[in-house]
């Protein structure tokens, strides 16, 4: 028998994952005139930077969530000593949820400014990169078998990932949106 937190698993990585990746082709390809706005004023300088990470975390999601599905027991993971396969999926849907609705509130708010949009937007992009941190952290605190390369590439890779979503996007990115 199937374990229902290993198939909400494949539910959000497989669905939540397509919802991802059109949400971004459909907003850049709908919205052709302002998605330039998308950077707000992060300065050319640091441009090449969410470059590289964007590739090196989205690249690297393959690797923590190849581990969990190849290394990791539905059955018998403890999360922090204590959480079971639940808190791993509430923290994928942590990171793709939002990931989802970003663009769309970008654009909205590129089109029609307003400080509770604003606020809305700093929540998504905190809950994204609080998320991947926390996941990061339960690798680490976990009963995950940590004799496996990918093991050690899954901390880098979340490592990346937690570069791109909470120091690039939840914290500098808004420090230099035009508010």
């Amino acid at each position: 028998m199937v374990n229902k937190q290993l198939i909400l698993f494949y539910l959000i990585n497989g669905f939540g994952g397509l919802c991802v990746l059109g949400s971004y082709a459909h907003g850049l390809i709908t919205n052709p005139s302002i998605r330039c706005g998308l950077w707000g004023a992060v300065p050319d300088s640091l441009r090449p930077y969410y470059t590289i990470f964007m590739f090196l975390a989205a690249g690297g999601y393959f690797f923590f969530t190849g581990y969990i599905l190849i290394h990791v027991s539905a059955d018998s993971v403890k999360l922090f000593g204590r959480y079971r396969f639940w808190a791993i999926n509430i923290l994928y849907a942590g990171i793709i949820i939002p990931s989802a609705i970003w663009i769309y509130l970008t654009f909205a708010m590129i089109e029609n400014p307003t400080p509770l949009l604003w606020i809305i937007i700093r929540l998504v992009l905190f809950t994204v990169g609080f998320s991947s941190v926390a996941l990061l952290a339960s690798f680490l605190t976990s009963n995950f078998d940590r004799s496996s390369w990918l093991y050690f590439a899954s901390i880098i890779s979340l490592i990346f990932f937690c570069i791109q979503t909470m120091l690039l996007d939840a914290l500098i990115w808004p420090y230099y949106y035009p508010k």
